[in-house]
């Protein structure tokens, strides 16, 4: 078994960033990066305040192989998650998970103790 867990996020604004100050304080968890097309997104300087190594390219985290265990895609963009497991398929890689916008909004529901809406809706992943 493994010691950490290890976790790329995709996006970093209103989804992103109260989930990743949760991760980040979580000892278990290794933050492997933070992708957003947008480097002033607030999750970028909380990412950046803690050394965790932000970029604009999201694929990133898929060429880390098995390097990463779950890329959390909290972009509400269908594309992002679309690209990641074509890329994945490609590669074999069968050890790292997609994690959908919806699981993280009820991760953040469970720690906040309340239902939490998420910015982007009912949006249908492919």
């Amino acid at each position: 078994m493994q010691d950490v867990i290890k976790i790329g996020v995709v996006g970093a604004g209103e989804t992103g960033t109260p989930l990743l100050a949760q991760l980040i304080e979580a000892p278990f968890i290794e933050l492997v990066g933070v992708a957003d097309l947008d480097l002033t997104q607030p999750g970028i300087a909380l990412a950046k305040a803690h050394g965790v190594m932000t970029t604009t390219n999201f694929m990133d985290f898929a060429r880390l192989g098995t390097d990463v265990d779950i890329v959390m895609d909290v972009t509400g963009v269908p594309m992002v998650c679309e690209q990641l497991r074509h890329y994945m398929q490609e590669t074999g890689n069968d050890h790292t998970l997609i994690m959908h916008e919806r699981i993280a909004i009820l991760l953040l529901s469970l720690f906040s103790g309340r239902l939490v809406r998420g910015k982007h809706g009912d949006l249908e992943y492919h």
